[in-house]
């Protein structure tokens, strides 16, 4: 009796301090806030002007170019947006303040004081350290900074979660730049060295495509959408103004950076596909792009089905006929996904799936929800890879090339089907992309880009991945390939200690993949 009353006493104590903290911390009111549209595009912009006889030529379809790799990812949005002559709208869900990071404020500050209205959409989750940055930006002319689901509480930022966790657990994992309303990439890709192979062997593999045509306007309107929507408030509602001499303070961080020796050694490196658009050496290919997105109002917990984006892709996505192939980084199916591939395979179906292996997962908590269904799905036929830590072993030793996939962790999220039609997009599978965080991608009708994938999972992605296998025995192990073309067995996750197995095991036991 002492025990309960004693809980029920903590109980109603954290509930009052919750209640006060509330109280004195609210969200802004967001009342006579000016809806906000998109500019009428401008027929002399250079990216308009670049595809006008194109766009023409294929009224209703759009032109894609995929992105090589991530020093082409960064270099077609430098060039994207010293392009622009009108308006950039930019939406990520991470926006790190290193290289990369540095030298993509400083363009779009550049563009802003040109006059091009800048307007920059972060989640909360993603800046963590830049408050003053984002201040110091938001408060020029024509740049407009706001944020996703913030933390009313910005030190620590993460208490924001103990007085109103059910809002900020739905974090907005959106990625797309669009400028002056005829280009837009989108993609699996954040804003961070890790993601555009910076400085580091230790980056993530990911995926992104740029695209003119009809496409880029509902981008664009989704953009907006989003940028008018309840969870979304401006920087100056949630974060302090800035001192005197911030913004100074910030042009000469950025400019040190871009003149730094790993700035001057990127910038150096970079080939664009944006340039080579322009400058017409690159011809996209003109097809039918479905834009695939949550309704914002996820952001609030207030989503029906038919506004999610899972719902949507379903229904966009058709049926398979022969076989699908994805890579997806965080990976979890849950019981109906399972299902599904598991029909799919009844059904004469092939389905091979690539994601991170247990030492190449950023996140133990969502290999723990993978492997739950692991054994399942490799029991129906499902054919299962998982990426390798390599530590160090150049392309050559494992005869991986076209898709650089050594020294690396899978970020991306894609899948293509049939030969048809590829999946390029935020959306990882798991269950916070289906039900908590906003997602956003491109399905595209593109056999070349389609067969690519599959050549990739035909060819490369073996030889850059443990394969989990039922053998005779019904014991699960790994094969791994060896450049000397023998291949080593493992008998329990490989390259990971007896501490970190034993941890994913306790993860394994907890309620928690409903938030992962």
């Amino acid at each position: 009796m002492r025990l309960i009353r004693a809980v029920f006493f903590i109980a109603v104590v954290l509930a009052i301090v919750i209640g006060v903290l509330r109280l004195f911390n609210p969200l802004p009111d967001l009342a006579g806030r000016t809806v906000e549209t998109p500019l009428p595009p401008d027929p002399a912009s250079p990216l308009a002007a670049a595809s006008a006889a194109e766009r023409a030529a294929h009224p209703g379809l759009s032109g894609v170019v995929p992105l090589r790799d991530g020093h082409d990812a960064l270099a077609s949005r430098l060039a994207l947006i010293g392009s622009a002559r009108h308006s950039i709208e930019a939406q990520y869900y991470i926006w790190h303040n290193d290289v990369s990071g540095m030298i993509l404020l400083r363009a779009l500050d550049q563009a802003a004081r040109r006059g091009v209205a800048v307007r920059l959409l972060v989640d909360d989750n993603g800046v963590p350290g830049m408050d003053r940055t984002l201040a110091a930006l938001a408060a020029q002319p024509n740049f407009k900074v706001r944020i996703f689901n913030p933390s009313t509480i910005r030190r620590p930022k993460l208490a924001g979660y103990a007085i109103d966790f059910f809002r900020m657990n739905r974090r907005m994992h959106n990625k797309a730049l669009i400028v002056d309303g005829a280009a837009a990439i989108i993609g699996g890709r954040n804003i961070g060295d890790e993601y555009f192979q910076v400085g580091t062997d230790d980056f993530f593999l990911d995926l992104d495509v740029l695209a003119s045509g009809a496409v880029v306007g509902e981008t664009e309107r989704t953009f907006y959408a989003y940028w008018n929507s309840a969870s979304v408030f401006a920087a100056g509602q949630i974060i302090a103004p800035p001192a005197p001499g911030d913004i100074a303070a910030f042009r000469v961080e950025a400019d040190r950076v871009a003149a730094s020796q790993a700035g001057q050694t990127l910038l150096g490196q970079l080939e664009s596909s944006v340039q080579a658009w322009l400058a017409s050496k690159t011809a996209p290919e003109w097809t039918r792009v479905q834009l695939t997105v949550d309704d914002p109002v996820k952001g609030q917990g207030k989503a029906r089905d038919d506004q999610l984006m899972i719902t949507r892709l379903g229904a966009v996505l058709g049926g398979v006929s022969d076989r699908i192939d994805l890579a997806s980084a965080y990976f979890i199916p849950g019981n109906k996904g399972t299902q599904w591939f598991v029909q799919q395979m009844r059904q004469g179906r092939h389905v091979r799936i690539l994601t991170n292996a247990m030492n190449t997962t950023d996140v133990m908590a969502v290999h723990s929800g993978y492997v739950k269904y692991r054994r399942r799905l490799l029991g129906a036929g499902v054919t299962l890879y998982e990426l390798r830590l390599r530590g160090g072993e150049k392309p050559a030793e494992t005869g991986v090339r076209l898709a650089g996939l050594s020294g690396a962790s899978l970020h991306a999220k894609t899948f293509a089907v049939d030969d048809a039609r590829i999946f390029i997009g935020s959306f990882n599978f798991d269950p916070r992309s289906a039900r908590l965080n906003c997602e956003m991608g491109f399905l595209i009708d593109s056999p070349a880009m389609a067969r690519q994938l599959h050549r990739q999972f035909d060819t490369e992605v073996p030889l850059a991945s443990y394969q989990p296998v039922i053998d005779k025995d019904g014991e699960l192990i790994w094969r791994e390939p060896r450049p000397d073309g023998t291949v080593a067995i493992h008998h329990q996750e490989p390259g990971t200690t007896a501490l970190q197995r034993a941890t994913l095991t306790v993860l394994r036991y907890l309620p928690i993949e409903q938030f992962l």
